[in-house]
C-alpha cells in the first residue's frame, strides 16, 4: 500500500486537464474532403496538435514512478479526508518564500485547484511584501518597519495598493485559472468586505480591522468560484489602509465559520528549539500555546501568527494551522493525510 506521504506527490504530478484528441483527428482522416486549401491546412494543424497532446499524455503516464495500482490505492486512501472536508471552507493565507519561488508558487496554486475540484470551498488571502519592496525601490522610496509592521505613508500606500490589488492579485487569479480553477480577484474594499481604521498614528495608513462582511465572498464560493483576496481595506471615507495578511485571513475565516485557517509561513511550524526540526510540535491547544509564549519558546514574529490562530478559534474556526510554505505540497499533506504538516492549533 502506498504511504500517506505520497498522496500529495502523486496528485500533484498526475497530468490534469490535458485535452484528449478527437478520434476522427487521429484515424480515418483519409475520408475527409476539403473544399479549400485553407480549410485543409487548419485541419492538418489541428490533427498534429491533437496527436501531440495524446503522445504527451501517454508519455507522462509511462514515465510515472507509480504503477496504476499504486495511484488507485493512494486516491482510495485520500477518500475519507475528501469526504470529511467536502463542502467545508478552508481559508489559506499565502505569502513569504512560497510566493517568491515560482516552482513553489506553481505547487500551491495546483494544490488549491485540486482541493477545489474535490469539493472544498477554498479562499486565498495573500500579502506581497517582497514585491512591494521591489516596486518601492524602483520608485526610490525606502521601506521602513516598526515592530514588524510596514510604516505606510501616502506614497507608500499608493504603491501597496497598486502592487497588491493590481499586480499580485491578478497574477494569482491568472495562475489559478490557467491551472483549471475559476478564481475571482478582489480586495477588502470590494463589497465592503473589510472596514478599517488607523492602527497607530506613527504607522501611517496601516489599518486595524473594525468590521468584516463576507456576504460577497459567500456568494462567490456558492457559485463554485475561488476568491483571491488582497489585504487592502478602507474606512468609511474611502481612505485605503494596508492590513496585515495574517490578521485579515483570521477575521475572514471567523466570519465564514471556516473549518480550517491555514497560515503558510517560512518556518516548519512551532518548534521547541527553532534550530532543531525534530522538536516540531505537531498539535497543541490554546492553553499549550500560551504556555509556549510564557516560557519564551514562541517569540518574535511567530507570536502575532499564534495570536491570530487563537483569536480565530475563539470566534468559531474549527482548527488552525501554521505550515511551511517552502515545503512542496504542504497544503495537501495538511488536509489529506493523518500526519499533517506543521503545527495544528486547536481549541
Amino acid at each position: 500500500m502506498a504511504s500517506w506521504k505520497s498522496v500529495s506527490t502523486v496528485l500533484a504530478k498526475e497530468p490534469i486537464g490535458i485535452r484528449s484528441a478527437p478520434a476522427e483527428l487521429i484515424k480515418g482522416t483519409s475520408s475527409v474532403k476539403f473544399s479549400y486549401p485553407a480549410k485543409k491546412a487548419r485541419f492538418q494543424r489541428a490533427r498534429v496538435e491533437a496527436v501531440t497532446d495524446q503522445t504527451a499524455r501517454q508519455a507522462a503516464v509511462r514515465t510515472s514512478q507509480y504503477t496504476g495500482k499504486e495511484r488507485v490505492d493512494i486516491l482510495a486512501e485520500a477518500l475519507p479526508f475528501i469526504q470529511r472536508f467536502q463542502g467545508k471552507t478552508v481559508v489559506v493565507k499565502y505569502g513569504g518564500a512560497a510566493m517568491k519561488d515560482e516552482s513553489l508558487k506553481d505547487g500551491v496554486i495546483k494544490d488549491l485547484v485540486l482541493l477545489s475540484c474535490v469539493g472544498m470551498k477554498c479562499v486565498l488571502v495573500h500579502g506581497g511584501g517582497p514585491e512591494i519592496n521591489q516596486w518601492l525601490g524602483k520608485l526610490g522610496i525606502e521601506p521602513h518597519f516598526k515592530n514588524g509592521l510596514r510604516v505606510t505613508d501616502a506614497a507608500t500606500m499608493e504603491v501597496v495598493e497598486m502592487v497588491l490589488v493590481g499586480k499580485v492579485n491578478k497574477s494569482l487569479v491568472s495562475l489559478i485559472n490557467k491551472a483549471g480553477g475559476c478564481a475571482v480577484g478582489m480586495c477588502g474594499k470590494d463589497g465592503k468586505l473589510i472596514k478599517a481604521r488607523p492602527l497607530s498614528d506613527d504607522l501611517g495608513f496601516v489599518g486595524e480591522i473594525t468590521a468584516v462582511d463576507t456576504s460577497v465572498v459567500k456568494g462567490i464560493l456558492n457559485s463554485g468560484h475561488l476568491p483571491v483576496i488582497a489585504t487592502v481595506a478602507a474606512d468609511n471615507d474611502g481612505q485605503a489602509y494596508n492590513i496585515n495578511a495574517d490578521t485579515a485571513a483570521g477575521e475572514i475565516a471567523a466570519s465564514l465559520g471556516a473549518e480550517k485557517l491555514i497560515l503558510m509561513t517560512d518556518v516548519q511550524g512551532l518548534m521547541l528549539d527553532h534550530k532543531d526540526s525534530s522538536t516540531l510540535v505537531p498539535e497543541v491547544n490554546i492553553k499549550g500555546v500560551r504556555k509556549l509564549i510564557e516560557d519564551g519558546i514562541v517569540t518574535g514574529g511567530m507570536i502575532p501568527k499564534v495570536e491570530c490562530c487563537v483569536k480565530s478559534l475563539a470566534q468559531g474556526v474549527h482548527s488552525t494551522h501554521i505550515i511551511d510554505g517552502r515545503a512542496p505540497h504542504s497544503l495537501l499533506l495538511e488536509i489529506l493525510t493523518d500526519e499533517g504538516a506543521g503545527t495544528m492549533i486547536t481549541g
